[in-house]
């Protein structure tokens, strides 16, 4: 059988396996568990580590005046046209009655709630935010548009009375740019730098302390502020949720792909881990056993997580105006399709031959028994990431396309 193409034949000399992505407790707990000869106390916890990562709940709270752009805000956050059949409607006459829910396309326990509309004669924060069931999120983004009105500062007053975060978010700049061409000596930088601080302005005089405000664009989701908003909402949530939310981003930006990376390589040695203890089957053509299927949908997670699987890239294309085929000519890793057991066992075996003059020194250096050595421990911890480096370096090519596009748009 023919192996696809980007077989990763010889590409594993910068992928040796270490502990540097592993926090300093799991260490000494994976030190502990070898020396005492008890490693499925370890699966155990990488596995409910990895169980618990799986059925996180993150639930965002969009709000804002009828009009301002929620919900092209929400399509824009999940990657979805707004003719997509699971994205918000866009109508112009305000639908929201009550929190409605868009669970994300590739991971439904993350969840966008477009919220009813603020800024009628009777509203009143604090009776609003009982009416949404204010607990039930980790966080509110408050919506405006054209200009920055009272309710507000209002609602983001409230908000943080009761001790929630918000964020300020001003959709809609680029029609405020396109406006500001008609003056002369236009600058971009300057205007929005005036949008802004008008913004902050009017917020920290109603009372609202340190607050954050974003400048948007639906149709340019990735120039602007978005990147940065992004960037900032998974800081301020704790490590698990932080996880889940950076997975479920749309690769708008180099930065938000390379935190993608980094969340998804802090796990590698929880699967690897949980591959090679649970299997007790050896892989015809390898020297050692290990779960071959669950590498497998690991690695088309890893696809699915960059936007490289099919839905993902036909919501790319009729957002930036650049056909699939485009953007699938620029993809170099195998198709999910291709991911087979035996082009695993191939990448296993490959690692494994790289392996053989390095498995001593290995063991060595993060001081395990000899326990350890016997297993394909760090043999798949290298196959895992070397597949990563080359999916993460596709959804780089893909999103240099996709930005083609739009500046020829």
């Amino acid at each position: 059988m023919a192996l696809p193409r980007g077989a990763l034949d010889s590409r594993f000399q910068d992928t040796d396996f270490n502990l540097s992505n592993m926090p300093e407790e799991d260490i000494e707990e994976l030190k502990a568990a070898v020396e005492r000869g008890n490693l499925s106390e370890m699966v155990s916890k990488a596995q409910e580590s990895l169980e618990q990562l799986k059925n996180m709940k993150l639930n965002i709270a969009i709000t804002g005046e009828s009009g301002s752009g929620k919900s092209s805000f929400i399509n824009a956050m999940l990657g979805l046209d707004d003719e997509n059949e699971d994205a918000a409607n866009v109508d112009v006459i305000e639908t929201t009655m009550e929190p409605t829910p868009y669970p994300h396309p590739k991971d439904r326990n993350v969840t966008m709630w477009d919220l009813p509309g603020i800024g009628t004669p009777s509203f009143r924060p604090d009776s609003y935010l009982q009416q949404v069931n204010f607990a039930y999120y980790d966080f509110f983004i408050i919506i405006a548009s054209e200009r920055f009105k009272s309710t507000h500062a209002d609602l983001a007053q409230e908000i943080q009375r009761m001790g929630k975060k918000f964020y300020f978010v001003r959709c809609k700049v680029d029609v405020d740019l396109q406006n500001e061409k008609r003056k002369k000596n236009l600058s971009e930088e300057t205007t929005l730098k005036k949008i802004r601080n008008d913004c902050m302005t009017k917020l920290q005089g109603a009372g609202v302390t340190s607050p954050q405000v974003f400048l948007v664009s639906k149709w340019e989701f990735g120039k602007y502020d978005s990147p940065r908003l992004q960037e900032t909402l998974a800081d301020d949530l704790d490590s698990h949720k932080r996880h889940v939310f950076l997975l479920s981003l749309t690769s708008i930006s180099r930065p938000i792909l390379e935190r993608k990376k980094e969340a998804l390589e802090d796990q590698i040695w929880k699967h690897a881990l949980v591959s090679c203890i649970t299997s007790l089957l050896p892989v015809p053509g390898l020297s050692f056993a290990c779960d071959v299927s669950l590498l497998r949908r690991c690695m088309a997670s890893y696809r699915k997580t960059f936007g490289l699987d099919d839905d993902s890239l036909v919501n790319l294309s009729k957002m930036v105006g650049k056909p699939i085929a485009d953007l699938k000519a620029v993809i170099k890793s195998p198709l999910e399709e291709e991911i087979s057991n035996h082009f695993i066992v191939h990448l296993l075996g490959k690692a494994e031959d790289h392996y053989m003059t390095l498995t001593e020194r290995v063991v060595h250096e993060i001081f395990l028994s000899g326990i350890l050595s016997a297993l394909p421990f760090p043999i798949t911890c290298a196959t895992l990431k070397r597949f990563l480096n080359d999916v993460a370096e596709d959804a780089q090519r893909v999103l240099t396309k996709a930005l083609e596009a739009e500046e020829k748009n």
